[in-house]
């Protein structure tokens, strides 16, 4: 079995799609469950799970022929289970501290007038984000669709998803920083505009 799966790997390495068909057909089911049993989204592990596998495609020069693919398709797993965790709690603490600054936060009545300037100016900002990262931005913060959802609908990985989000918040909170108060301009990013 060790000798199939080492022939198999070097196919795979040569970049060939037929071993790359067998090595998912061989573990996608286990990958799932594993997946499942951590994660408890059945949506969320079939994003995972194809972008495991866009990772094998990607990294499979790098494969040692000699170890378990089983093994290393494993880690790949429960590095992205990790990494949708620990995305997932820093978008929750995140939210929670701005929802703590709108509760505990009275603006005075000229703070008030300027709210919809800096709706405006934030509007701005999102139409400077490039193309396909204003698009993944208006749909994953604006609308609230899930990550897996705009991955659905624009044909591409969850993490592409989340790279767009990160890199847009980068930029507004950079843009926003010069241009409003920078309380009410990461509130107004994160609130329905």
């Amino acid at each position: 079995m060790a000798e199939i799966d080492e022939r198999l790997i070097l196919r795979l390495r040569e970049g060939s799609y037929e071993a790359f068909e067998a090595v998912y057909n061989r573990y996608k089911l286990t990958l799932a469950a594993a997946m499942l049993r951590q994660v408890k989204d059945p949506e969320l592990v079939a994003d995972l799970l194809q972008e495991l596998f866009a990772r094998l495609w990607e990294r499979r020069h790098r494969i040692d022929p000699t170890q378990s693919v089983q093994a290393y398709l494993y880690r790949i797993a429960e590095n992205l289970v990790y990494d949708t965790f620990r995305n997932a709690a820093r978008q929750t603490r995140l939210q929670e501290k701005i929802r703590n600054v709108a509760v505990t936060t009275h603006p005075d009545p000229e703070q008030q007038l300027s709210v919809g300037e800096n709706r405006n100016l934030i509007r701005k900002a999102i139409d400077l984000l490039p193309p396909r990262r204003r698009q993944i931005y208006i749909l994953c913060k604006l609308e609230s669709r899930s990550y897996g959802e705009v991955s659905k609908l624009l044909n591409i990985s969850v993490s592409t998803i989340n790279d767009h989000v990160y890199k847009a918040n980068l930029f507004l909170k950079k843009y926003l920083s010069n241009e409003i108060h920078p309380v009410w301009g990461l509130i107004l990013i994160f609130l329905s505009l």
